[in-house]
């Protein structure tokens, strides 16, 4: 898998080069594309996804709002986020959506735990949460079910906070879209919106947890662990 770090891009212009990828790949000539694992940081923006609502937008007038083709509701990306974008042959890598889903959280969750920090998977809500009271404590989470006003189960976030987001899209069995981990942002703009459609959703960085990384150095981590844990 080759690395590219991208810096600081704008979001509408890397979401467009990840499809031209993705479609000159699937091209019927253009023979093995290696796998690539871009890295990179984004000015401020939302970002909705196939399945975002209009209402889970509470206040955004400031800042643009993208529309998407990945998997998800809304959620924000600024400086001080690291984005991993990995556009993967899941083909030619032996493994199906479900599977790659867990490896990008487990690659979370081991960089995460290289800080010090114990991430947790919540059943029902992709990405990675944090125990707000212990977040460097290895207990795993007890949650109690509860359900949402229609009866319909929802996930439990009592004392969680949200660190990682995911988002992917699958083409012709090829990835693009990815993760992305907060380090040190500015998390004001997560309240104009309910983060990946759930109202009052906490979300967090490593900064407010109290780990002083940059976000560089948390880059090299995560893609250290992508590389390993997407492997075939």
């Amino acid at each position: 898998m080759d690395r590219v770090d991208l810096g600081r891009v704008d979001y509408a212009a890397t979401l467009a080069a990840m499809q031209d990828f993705t479609r000159r790949r699937s091209a019927p000539d253009a023979g093995a594309t290696p796998d690539a694992l871009w890295m990179c940081e984004h000015a401020a923006v939302f970002t909705q996804g196939l399945a975002g609502k209009s209402e889970h937008l509470l206040h955004v007038e400031s800042i643009p709002v993208v529309q998407t083709d990945r998997g998800g509701q809304v959620t924000f990306h600024g400086p001080g986020q690291v984005v991993a974008y990995p556009l993967m042959d899941l083909k030619r890598a032996g493994y199906f959506v479900k599977e790659y889903v867990y490896r990008l959280e487990e690659a979370l969750i081991r960089t995460l735990l290289h800080f010090g920090v114990t991430g947790h998977r919540v059943a029902g809500a992709p990405g990675i949460y944090v125990d707000l009271d212990k977040p460097f404590g290895h207990a795993r989470l007890r949650q109690a079910p509860r359900h949402g006003a229609v009866g319909k189960a929802m996930p439990d976030f009592n004392g969680l906070g949200k660190i990682a987001a995911l988002g992917i899209k699958v083409s012709r069995n090829c990835t693009y879209h990815g993760a992305a981990l907060n380090v040190a942002m500015d998390l004001a703009p997560f309240s104009c919106i309910n983060p990946c459609g759930y109202a009052a959703l906490q979300t967090v960085d490593l900064s407010t947890i109290g780990v002083d990384v940059s976000p560089c150095d948390v880059a090299d981590m995560l893609a250290n662990k992508l590389t390993t844990h997407l492997a075939p």
